[in-house]
């Protein structure tokens, strides 16, 4: 028997004016899934995950968190989310421990709670070794790894990333791929976009794509392989017939990826000034 899904949509609408940002989108999102959301730039994976965190109320449609509907219960779900939005939201004249202790605090640890995890998470992350220094004046990779760090305080059971590579070196990029790891093996659900293809292939199990405001596919990452696959063997759309020699072998989720948004590795045109 399928369980509950830990992030249900139905519908899910948010109009900015006479733009559709996100158009009535079904998103499925079952329990300790590492599930990847994608789409190019624009396509309105940010504003998704804005409304499923509450951050942006949706024009129309449902969102069921946890079980829990998201309009009617928005405290209930924020206090068992964790978010690393795009712009991260850090209080910049605070120390590391200092925000860590105020995240802790305001998602209702109790302050010697708060101050154990903090010190546990500071040293994780490598960020312990400068204790007095404020926010504002880590290095783009130490805020990062500090969001992160915040998000996961209280023991999240979703936990929501917008585009937490960017910026990031190697060394804090394995750290923090270590500990997503960790939390999915211990049942957690991590919700991600990134448009770093390679890392979403290697971490999640899931994925859907986002274009233009439509889902357009949702599903396992070898159930979209297949569908892709079968799409191309009946040469269906442009793409499919232009580049169906793109891989020798298993296809990639670039691959994938291209050819359902209707992208091509090829440039249509060339700059000849380039040489």
């Amino acid at each position: 028997m399928d369980l509950a899904p830990t992030i249900c949509t139905q519908g899910l609408t948010r109009r900015f004016g006479d733009l559709v940002a996100v158009d009535g989108i079904d998103l499925r999102v079952a329990p300790g899934q590492f599930f990847g959301f994608l789409g190019p730039n624009g396509a309105g994976k940010s504003t998704t995950i804005k409304m499923l965190t509450g951050l942006l109320a949706p024009s129309s449609g449902r969102i069921e968190i946890l079980g829990l509907d998201l309009e009617k219960h928005p405290v209930e779900v924020k206090q068992q989310i964790g978010v690393v939005p795009e712009g991260m939201a850090l209080f910049g004249r605070l120390t590391g421990s200092e925000f860590l202790n105020f995240a802790g605090r305001m998602y209702g640890l109790d302050r010697e709670t708060a101050a154990k995890r903090s010190a546990e998470l500071l040293d994780f992350m490598q960020l312990a070794d400068q204790p007095k220094k404020l926010v504002t004046d880590y290095s783009h990779g130490m805020q990062k790894k500090l969001a992160m760090a915040a998000a996961v305080i209280h023991g999240p059971k979703i936990l929501f990333l917008d585009e937490p590579f960017e910026g990031v070196d190697a060394i804090a990029a394995g750290t923090l791929k270590a500990m997503l790891q960790g939390m999915i093996a211990r049942g957690a659900t991590i919700f991600l976009t990134s448009h770093v293809l390679e890392i979403v292939e290697r971490l999640c199990s899931h994925v859907a794509i986002i274009h233009r405001g439509k889902l357009v596919a949702q599903g396992s990452l070898e159930e979209l392989r297949a569908g892709v696959e079968a799409r191309t063997a009946l040469g269906v759309g442009e793409v499919a017939r232009e580049d169906s020699g793109l891989s020798g072998g298993k296809m990639t989720l670039e691959e994938i990826f291209l050819r359902t948004v209707g992208g091509s590795r090829r440039a249509e045109q060339e700059l000849s000034w380039l040489g």
